[in-house]
């Protein structure tokens, strides 16, 4: 999970929306306006180029029940299936970190190691704590055949990115001077990259290794 900016202006159909008795909040330009924004990334376990997005709410909404928090912009997040399904569990309700206002790198560690996800954190704050146990689950739960097979998905393709990095990180190791190397590795530690919390994570973990990359990681 990573810091997502999202636009000031929420998109037009909320406010029309809202005023239907069913009226829905993923109309084409709010699905278009959070896909830009969490630059078409889970905001949860940062699966990117999503074919099964949804909108989730951070807060629930409880079958509309909390009327004021269906179409408020700033409850409303880009997310993939399997981690939306996953968080609608009652123990994550109002205790998942607010990715827009708070930067989860400056509050959690995301680990890649032996071919599993660690996610600790760095406080005792009972919402980053519960936020960091969802982003895990999402990359471990095995309890049903699907969530097995979705996790162990999202497992393959961290391993791979993170085998890119690490391959990445040696060529420029041994030649620091490199400008490819140091654009590959600016690509990767953006933001906007898939899995980008794991990758900076271990970057600034090591940075005595590879110097020159802290303006990377910022």
């Amino acid at each position: 999970m990573v810091k997502i900016e999202r636009a000031l202006t929420p998109p037009m159909s909320l406010s029309v929306e809202s005023q239907k008795s069913r009226g829905s909040y993923s109309e084409k330009d709010v699905i278009r306006q959070l896909k830009e924004d969490s630059h078409d990334k889970c905001y949860i376990c940062e699966l990117k180029y999503l074919s099964d997005p949804e909108v989730e709410h951070l807060k629930p909404h409880h079958n509309r029940k909390r009327k004021e928090l269906v179409f408020d912009w700033n409850n409303l997040f880009y997310s993939c299936r399997h981690c939306n399904l996953i968080k609608s569990a009652s123990k994550y309700d109002d205790k998942i970190l607010d990715c827009c206002a708070v930067d989860p790198e400056e509050v959690m560690d995301h680990i890649f190691l032996d071919g599993h996800v660690e996610i600790h954190s760095k406080s005792q704050d009972e919402m980053i704590q519960t936020t960091a146990e969802l982003i895990q689950t999402c990359f471990e739960l095995r309890n049903t055949g699907i969530r097995e097979a979705a996790s162990q998905y999202r497992i393959r393709e961290l391993a791979k990115t993170m085998s890119i990095l690490f391959k990445t990180l040696k060529k420029y190791k041994d030649n620091p001077e490199a400008q490819r190397y140091k654009r590959s590795l600016n690509e990767m530690l953006n933001r906007s990259s898939q899995f980008a919390a794991f990758k900076r994570n271990y970057v600034k973990k090591h940075l005595g290794d590879y110097p020159g990359l802290e303006n990377m990681i910022t």
